[in-house]
């Protein structure tokens, strides 16, 4: 069976050419992103499709895939916001995706963003290259004994979770569906507003959906405490950027690490050091001393990659022989 992928970058093609050996498949690959101006270059006749975060699969890319006659889109993220379900279901498309891979090294992201910002390890690092060993203005706190509130406690959030209870903090977190697991190891589900409220370090692992679009905003930053360290490595939408920014001029918000950002899919993935970046809130965001941005890398593991690459194509292979996915696989 015949895979095109979208948006792929060199290492894709290493590690899905490694996982092709137990299957195998025929694989291309292009780098650019699948959306409505490039749908055109599916060919007649291609069974499946593989795409990432950022490219675009709503109503009308459905309908012109399916009208080639693709038959399975596999998502190598666990992330679906880009995808128009429904519509895929109205044109018979199956759609599955990789729900868990490595939800260590996201958690670790977000733990190592969060420990540069406050160690400021980074400037550190260009300090003392250039022979300058002072230390004013590298003052950071200490994590232990901290609250640290979690929003959404899935594989990701529960991987950060232990992280963080090794540093000796105090664990709040907020989740319509509590982990038991969690609370047996001191975990405390809060509402939503404590866990705004009372968190000196907030980091966010939930899914974007139409509920939680804009979590972090100017009225829920004003519930927050004062110099918080708010951390992303979610999806870019669950920050209004504009009110953050507003937070962190105002010095309401202390640290901001971000691995994601609404408006990612012109940025990201891409080396853009030759160019004018145009996004003048982006540009503002990484022109503060106390916001970390990295390009969507918390998943840029070895093992996180192995796991995506073998995930999407047993994936693939299941559905193209009639059998079931593994738990959370299968959205349409």
């Amino acid at each position: 069976m015949k895979i095109l992928f979208f948006s792929a970058k060199p290492y894709d093609k290493t590690f899905f050419e490694k996982a092709n050996g137990a299957f195998p498949f025929h694989l291309e690959f292009l780098e650019m992103p699948l959306g409505p101006n490039s749908v055109n270059i599916v060919e007649e006749g291609t069974p499946a499709v593989c795409a990432f975060v950022n490219d675009q699969l709503n109503a009308g890319v459905i309908e012109a895939l399916a009208g080639k006659g693709v038959e399975y889109i596999a998502l190598r993220c666990a992330g679906f916001n880009n995808v128009d379900l429904d519509a895929a279901r109205t044109h018979h498309i199956r759609v599955c995706r990789v729900p868990a891979y490595s939800p260590e090294a996201v958690a670790e992201h977000a733990v190592a963003m969060l420990l540069t910002l406050n160690r400021k390890t980074h400037k550190a690092y260009n300090r003392v290259r250039e022979q300058n060993f002072a230390l004013d203005g590298l003052l950071g706190f200490n994590i232990f004994r901290k609250t640290v509130g979690v929003i959404g406690t899935g594989k990701i959030g529960q991987a950060f979770c232990k992280i963080m209870f090794g540093f000796g903090a105090e664990i709040i977190a907020y989740d319509p569906d509590p982990s038991e697991a969690l609370e047996q190891l001191g975990v405390r589900y809060v509402g939503l507003d404590e866990v705004l409220s009372a968190s000196d370090i907030l980091s966010l692992h939930c899914p974007l959906n139409e509920r939680n679009k804009y979590l972090i905003n100017k009225e829920s930053i004003s519930r927050m405490k004062r110099g918080v360290a708010l951390i992303n490595t979610s999806r870019g939408a669950l920050l209004n950027t504009r009110d953050v920014i507003d937070g962190l001029k105002s010095g309401h918000i202390g640290y901001l690490g971000i691995d994601v950002y609404e408006q990612e899919e012109q940025l990201f993935f891409r080396d853009l050091s030759a160019r004018i970046i145009e996004d003048d809130m982006i540009q503002r965001l990484m022109s503060f001393p106390n916001v970390l941005v990295t390009g969507h890398q918390a998943f840029f593991t070895e093992e996180a990659l192995t796991q995506i690459a073998e995930t999407t194509l047993r994936n693939l292979r299941q559905l193209r022989e009639g059998r079931e996915l593994d738990e959370g696989a299968l959205l349409t």
